[in-house]
């Protein structure tokens, strides 16, 4: 299977303090991993060096031609008098004017996101769960090929979480979407995610969820 994503000798200091190095990965097509590791260890670093939003110290990483990435951030919580629709809402990924192609596409994520049934409800009235498929259908648009979710079932109760994690599921079964699932949540990972990356003093291993042992669960 190829490689979507190769990282290597990948390292990050600010000031005087090393968040990590030497940390090297390869993520293939299709894959589901969790990223995870203790506060402060650098995953969220990781992550905005991927996403270009950091320049690392040393290193480099390459995704394989024309990826499109999509990010959902940790639960966020909305005000109640926020006014948008969900559909509004998940439109704001979208251009501003609103072609029939863009609406069957904006239609068509929030059927995968089992939205579509209420749509028309304002964002501040939606439960956490369906704030959060709201932000995943926003990511949708974009046509991914890749998910980056970003401890993005945390502040979520357990009936909202596994529904967000089926959806994962079923999007990387159907489209063979690459999931990278940065989470403290090491049994929904291991209920969820094929392999792991384990980012700790300073440095990574990879290996297969089912059989992690990490010295903070």
């Amino acid at each position: 299977m190829e490689d979507i994503l190769e990282v290597k000798d990948l390292a990050m200091r600010f000031d005087k303090k090393t968040v990590f190095k030497n940390v090297n990965f390869k993520l293939k097509k299709g894959s589901m991993t969790a990223l995870l590791g203790p506060n402060g260890t650098g995953k969220t670093t990781l992550i905005n060096i991927l996403m270009k939003l950091l320049v690392p110290s040393n290193g480099s990483f390459k995704f394989s031609a024309d990826v499109s990435l999509g990010y959902v951030p940790q639960f966020r919580n909305i005000d109640a008098e926020y006014p948008l629709s969900i559909e509004a809402f998940v439109g704001l990924n979208a251009p501003v004017i609103k072609t029939d192609k863009t609406k069957k596409a904006i239609k068509r994520q929030l059927e995968e996101t089992h939205l579509l049934g209420i749509k028309d409800t304002r964002m501040g009235e939606a439960s956490g769960g369906q704030k959060q498929r709201a932000y995943l259908a926003q990511a949708l648009l974009d046509n991914p090929d890749m998910i980056i979710l970003d401890e993005a079932t945390a502040s979520l109760d357990p009936t909202a979480k596994e529904e967000l994690m089926g959806l994962i599921k079923h999007l990387n079964q159907k489209h063979k979407i690459t999931v990278l699932f940065v989470t403290h949540d090491v049994p929904l990972a291991k209920k969820y995610m094929k392999d792991y990356l384990y980012l700790n003093h300073g440095t990574i291993q990879q290996g297969k969820m089912d059989e992690f042992k990490g010295d903070y669960e």
